[in-house]
């Protein structure tokens, strides 16, 4: 049978934005469910070591670590045995695998949990007066032929092997993709001893960049931030090469070489420019992906964002077009942990004057608004600098693996689009069968959903049919069969 545990706000994602939400909404007075898949706080963006295992140096490397911890302690200060006047609940090791929106029999969310100390036959199941969603986002992955070697990582995996393990993923290192993320990635890489061959962006940085000059100043910590990471980069001397991308890995058991080629501003790969360089670790970031199928499941409205990421609709306080649904963080568009802490916390100050807790304070409304404003304009800027080259499919061959759960060939993606009519995401699953293994669409749904467009942008829908999964998150036949309601 189930178990069920009542609060008035269930907040999914212990990340920036979900911890900044969840305090927020325990010190307004509200008892609140802090649901997340990892065993401690931090989320991806502060992924760090076990916390049962104190080390001295717990937050090298990591920005707004002392934001991190003053959140931490304030979680502390809020569990159900702690002082505070709210109470907050850890639901940690844990994911939600169907949400369930209030009906006329029942007035709240229920949200039915899966998690690695679940039994089978057993469940859990939160019901809430409001759901704070902030479910993070994931690495954008595109496919290159030979990408589904071992020793072909995405950006943020190497990175957390990093934070959380302090292990390398390889001893010598090509990082590409677009973004600013590839830089943290590569220092990270070159100060734990790995000889980091070259970064390649296959953007135009500078001129991408001056497109929007007031837009990018917006944020003036994230210059502060960029001039760290050059320093670090002209220390190890890790080659930042701007309009080079990654055509080809290769390798018979596991990669050993990779390579690189200049491509124009459309993204087309320029003849003789290709050169091969010995690695045994390629690091791929071509931005993120937000998680959306929580935000979908609640019938929130979605929109496409500025680096075609699907993301969810909200106001100027965060509330979605649901009752009692609330987005904050990479959900509501990729900007980085700044602005996922400043909507979080919004979000959490809303939920609780929305329900009748406490009324928030106009002077801090008025001052994450500004955060969230700025954060938002530079976020625009950086996708405009670095967007996903157009012309990347001219990449691939025929035999190159675009879904790698159902072994999905890029031929057999064309062949549905020219010979079955398969033009769009879903029609491209049904046909081919990309997106139906483990991983459902995860990592190969962008991918997917801008072959069978071919000349066109996926729009909103063709995101929302990659994206939409009836059960969240992977749960066990006997989870299922428990969950009698």
């Amino acid at each position: 049978m189930t178990e069920q545990q009542t609060y008035d706000v269930a907040v999914v994602g212990a990340g920036p934005a979900g911890l900044a939400a969840a305090v927020a909404a325990a010190e307004a007075g509200m008892r609140v469910a802090l649901i997340d898949a990892a065993a401690q706080p931090g989320g991806q963006f502060w992924r760090h070591p076990d916390e049962n295992v104190p080390v001295a140096d717990e937050g090298r490397g990591q920005h707004l670590w002392t934001r991190f911890t003053a959140l931490r302690a304030r979680l502390r200060a809020q569990h159900t045995d702690g002082p505070g006047r709210g109470r907050i609940d850890e639901h940690f090791s844990r994911q939600v695998w169907f949400l369930e929106p209030p009906t006329a029999d029942r007035s709240r969310f229920a949200l039915h949990l899966t998690g690695s100390f679940a039994g089978a036959g057993r469940g859990e199941c939160v019901a809430a007066c409001a759901v704070i969603l902030c479910p993070g986002g994931y690495d954008r992955q595109l496919p290159v032929p030979g990408w589904d070697l071992p020793g072909v990582m995405a950006a943020g995996g190497v990175q957390a092997l990093l934070k959380a393990n302090r292990s390398l993923a390889g001893t010598r290192a090509v990082v590409a993709g677009t973004g600013p993320f590839l830089l943290p990635v590569a220092a990270g890489l070159a100060q734990a001893g790995a000889d980091v061959v070259a970064v390649c962006e296959a953007a135009g940085v500078v001129r991408g960049w001056s497109r929007r000059p007031l837009d990018a100043a917006a944020v003036p910590s994230k210059a502060l931030e960029g001039v760290e990471y050059a320093y670090h980069l002209a220390r190890h001397r890790i080659p930042y090469k701007t309009r080079t991308v990654v055509t080809e890995i290769t390798g018979d058991d596991r990669v050993t070489a990779a390579r690189l080629a200049r491509v124009d501003a459309a993204g087309r790969v320029i003849p003789g420019s290709a050169r091969t360089v010995e690695a045994d670790l390629v690091a791929f970031g071509w931005g993120f992906t937000p998680s959306m199928e929580l935000v979908l499941a609640a019938g929130a409205s979605t929109r496409v964002d500025v680096d075609g990421s699907l993301v969810a609709v909200v106001d100027h306080r965060q509330r979605t077009g649901v009752d009692g649904v609330y987005v904050a963080g990479e959900a509501t568009g990729v900007g980085g942990a700044a602005l996922a802490l400043a909507e979080g916390e919004l979000a959490g100050l809303t939920v609780a004057d929305d329900l009748g807790f406490a009324a928030p304070d106009a002077r801090a409304v008025r001052r994450l608004t500004r955060k969230i404003g700025n954060g938002r304009r530079f976020a625009a800027a950086m996708h405009t600098a670095h967007p996903v080259p157009g012309h990347w499919p001219e990449l691939l061959r025929s035999d190159t693996v675009v879904c790698r759960c159902e072994e999905v060939s890029y031929g057999d993606l064309c062949t549905a689009h020219d010979d079955l009519g398969a033009d769009d995401p879903r029609l491209a699953k049904l046909v081919a069968r990309p997106g139906m293994g483990w991983c459902q669409g995860r990592v190969c749904g962008f991918a997917t959903a801008c072959i069978a467009a071919r000349d066109g942008v996926p729009g909103a829908p063709e995101l929302a049919s990659v994206a939409k999964r009836t059960i969240a998150a992977p749960i066990t036949v006997g989870e299922l069969a428990g969950a009698s309601e």
